[in-house]
């Protein structure tokens, strides 16, 4: 994949605020390594694509209405109200919230951060 990429461009990976020191919960040890993972690929490939202009960062959800876990919280809307408590801003996360952060760091607006993980997830963890 990287052979085919022109240089100067952008590359957003998807990591977890599990992964992150606020971020830690009982029962994610699997999924928060493996998403750990992805941060340090990040920065590793951050320095070695630089060369190259191509700069490298991920983002960092927090909880999220996706269909990981099997589409919980459509499925039993009853776990929403403790999750929304570890929330400051209040609510579960939607997926466009998560496609803004992406589409503002492979823009030019995000044109001189590379390297970085940015947590989106309303302040969970705080």
């Amino acid at each position: 994949m990287l052979a085919l990429m022109n240089d100067g461009g952008a590359i957003v990976n998807t990591g977890s605020n599990s992964a992150l020191d606020t971020g830690t919960a009982s029962g994610y040890s699997s999924y928060a390594s493996q998403k750990g993972a992805v941060h340090v690929l990040t920065r590793c490939w951050a320095k070695e694509l630089a060369p190259r202009r191509i700069r490298v960062n991920a983002v960092a959800p927090g909880s999220t209405r996706t269909r990981i876990v099997d589409d919980i919280f459509t499925r039993m809307p009853e776990v929403i109200p403790p999750v929304v408590e570890t929330i400051p801003l209040g609510r579960i996360g939607e997926p466009e919230d998560i496609g803004r952060v992406i589409a503002f760091r492979l823009s030019e607006a995000g044109g001189w951060i590379t390297g970085q993980v940015i947590e989106a997830s309303g302040g969970q963890g705080l």
